[in-house]
């Protein structure tokens, strides 16, 4: 496995969305917060390096509106809190749940099949301008807001390894054990964002980068990899996010204002419902986690390639189709997608606790019923740990202050130049 704690229900998210973006103007006032998130296309069509506390792709596009500020883009906010949504309703189905119900296995399927893949490719796209500068590392200049890539990804990750950490400790009874080079439950999101920044110049200068990132991802589940920083999921989830590094806004454009696709898409995620339904009862819900190789999955090389194959054509059909049913102009939930990786980390520990005391047991063998009610639970939760008293509260785990680094400075030009300013 790729985490610690074993996922009760795949993947954490997220993205996260990881988070896994940065708000122009937070909600209710607040100063910005990030999450699974963290870059903003700047005025010049580039991107601008922001941090999670906001979420991981930055769903922001940055246009003159005359005050000096950007405008955030609805569609895309929208996008990573319903993704952020999926991610935790995933994780409030115990497998116990889900393997006991054909119904509910082809919901996990469903579900699974397409949402940590569409906000890793959000977290791709809000990569874009990650090019190494001091900066994007630690401190941003004067004016804007949004913290980098160690006070925003890596201190988060390290804080959150604890809480895990301890938490799994009280609940399961296991001894207090932090290995901080394998990531823990949902934490993994954070390591592996913080190893698929860092490659971002590279794929600028690879020749066809997302085939080249599948074929890396196919090698890797050929491999005997090791748990360190979750690298089978750093490397198997892999073209997502460089499949987000090569897209335009163009691309979402043509995918939101499509009638066809807006017209087909509906279509599509039925029919992998259907898919998902009649493939359930023989399916090992790790083909979707990522962190499991042909050798735990008991294949041979060649049907493992084929079924891989066939898991990159479906997923990019249900996230084409997801997104393209979002919705694009702003609604009650846009706020809450400017602050997704409070929901994505904070939940895991309520999740972990439940499934470990037993609060959801009475509603194990309820099947698609206590699925049903779950689900209602985990949206709950995920709009709950969104609102501003709970970021208040959380503020100082998630984004926790580094002296030096989560502070504005100014960046010095040399004389004469005229760089353009982005964050």
């Amino acid at each position: 496995m790729a985490s610690k704690i074993i996922d009760p229900a795949g993947p954490g998210g997220s993205g996260t969305p990881a988070e896994d973006g940065v708000p122009t103007s937070a909600p209710s006032g607040e100063p910005r917060a990030a999450g699974p998130d963290a870059a903003v296309p700047d005025a010049a069509g580039r991107d601008a390096d922001r941090a999670p506390g906001q979420d991981t792709g930055r769903a922001v596009v940055r246009e003159a509106d005359g005050g000096g500020r950007t405008a955030r883009d609805p569609f895309l906010d929208n996008a990573k809190f319903l993704l952020i949504v999926l991610v935790v309703i995933g994780h409030t189905w115990p497998m116990g749940l889900v393997e006991g119900s054909r119904t509910v296995k082809a919901g996990y399927l469903w579900i699974s099949s397409f949402h940590m893949p569409a906000f890793i490719l959000l977290s791709g796209y809000f990569s874009r301008g990650f090019a190494g500068r001091p900066e994007q590392w630690g401190y941003l200049p004067d004016g804007v807001w949004g913290r980098k890539l160690v006070a925003g990804v890596l201190v988060p990750y390290l804080v959150f390894e604890v809480l895990y950490t301890a938490v799994e400790a009280a609940a399961w009874g296991k001894p207090f054990r932090l290995t901080l080079t394998e990531p823990t439950f949902v934490c993994w999101f954070l390591a592996a964002l913080f190893v698929w920044r860092l490659t971002v110049p590279l794929w600028r200068v690879i020749p066809w980068p997302v085939p080249v990132a599948a074929l890396v991802s196919l090698a890797a589940g050929t491999s005997s990899l090791g748990q360190d920083l979750a690298l089978p999921r750093v490397l198997m989830f892999l073209p997502w996010f460089v499949l987000g590094l090569a897209l335009r806004p163009a691309h979402f454009a043509w995918l939101r204002e499509s009638r066809v696709l807006r017209w087909c898409a509906p279509q599509v995620l039925v029919a992998g419902g259907a898919v998902a339904y009649a493939v359930a009862p023989g399916t090992d819900v790790h083909w979707l986690w990522m962190s499991h190789g042909q050798a735990e999955l008991g294949v041979g090389t060649l049907p493992y390639l084929l079924v891989r194959l066939g898991l990159f054509a479906g997923t990019a059909l249900m996230t084409g189709a997801f997104l393209a049913l979002v919705p694009r102009r702003t609604r009650w939930l846009t706020g809450l997608g400017a602050v997704t990786l409070y929901p994505y980390l904070l939940h895991g520990l309520l999740t972990t606790a439940a499934h470990a005391y037993g609060w959801d047991a009475p509603l194990r063998p309820l099947g698609p019923l206590g699925a049903a009610l779950l689900t209602a639970c985990g949206a709950a939760v995920a709009v709950l740990l969104s609102t501003a008293p709970v970021r208040r509260l959380a503020r100082p785990l998630i984004e926790p202050p580094v002296p030096g680094l989560n502070r504005s400075r100014r960046r010095e030009s040399p004389p004469g130049t005229s760089e353009p300013r982005t964050a």
